[in-house]
């Protein structure tokens, strides 16, 4: 892994659990933050206003919504949230390539529309939650993880998304076969030794981009701790190395 100059930008905090207020406090502690996570605890409890707020201050979004229906309704609801100025936009991708193009081109089409660059649209592979027990005995797929993400990547590829979330465990074999403008976004960082919470498949910041993911989501482990500014800096230290 070479030299990262800002690994500030590598870094985007989920501000999953947290209110309006709870935000702005935390962004005011830590001006550093260039990039947040905004999911669907934060945008149901407080609204799409809380995106223009944060857009005002000068935050990089990640609206991590994971749209999932049919393609007219997925499409649809990508070229609305094109509008709001987020970088990035989830989507399942289980949704199927025809879902998953017609939400790119409409994400496009969006943004175009309010004079916005595009956003990159990003596949969910598999949530970081399951496991290999769970994911058989619930879903009765017979098939591993890391099969399933492989191809649910090269779906996401194929459809010209700009790129996929998965876990730290599998971006290395991922990276081998993709290219840097395919941006791997992984969830389920943790520091050493600290618990992972209801996540299973987990990493190590540094391991993680070493493998070649593109930016590391980070929650509870900067917002929940005693101290957010000194953790959100404890985990740009590490990455600087």
């Amino acid at each position: 892994m070479k030299n990262i100059d800002n690994p500030s930008e590598k870094i985007i905090v989920a501000l999953d659990g947290m209110d309006k207020s709870n935000v702005f406090n935390l962004l005011e502690k830590i001006p550093e933050i260039i990039w947040v996570k905004v999911g669907l605890e934060l945008f149901v409890s407080e609204g799409p206003d809380v995106l223009s707020i944060l857009k005002d201050k000068g935050k990089k979004i990640f609206l991590d919504l994971k749209f999932h229906d049919i393609p007219t309704t997925v499409a649809r609801a990508c070229f609305a949230a094109s509008q709001t100025g987020a970088e990035y936009i989830s989507l399942h991708t289980c949704a199927g390539m025809k879902a998953l193009k017609m939400a790119n081109e409409a994400a496009y089409e969006g943004a175009a529309k309010v004079n916005l660059m595009p956003p990159k649209l990003l596949g969910i592979t598999i949530l970081t939650s399951w496991t290999q027990e769970s994911f058989a005995n619930d879903l009765l797929i017979d098939q591993s993880i890391d099969q399933r993400v492989k191809h649910l990547a090269n779906i996401a590829f194929d459809s010209g998304l700009g790129g996929c979330v998965c876990s730290p465990k599998e971006v290395q074999f991922l990276r081998e076969v993709y290219p840097q403008t395919f941006e791997f976004v992984t969830p389920g960082i943790r520091s050493l030794g600290s618990d992972i919470n209801d996540q299973s498949r987990v990493s190590d910041a540094s391991e993680a981009l070493k493998m070649g993911a593109s930016k590391l989501v980070i929650g509870r482990a900067i917002t929940q701790s005693n101290d957010p500014g000194y953790m959100f800096k404890n985990f740009c230290d590490k990455l600087a190395i």
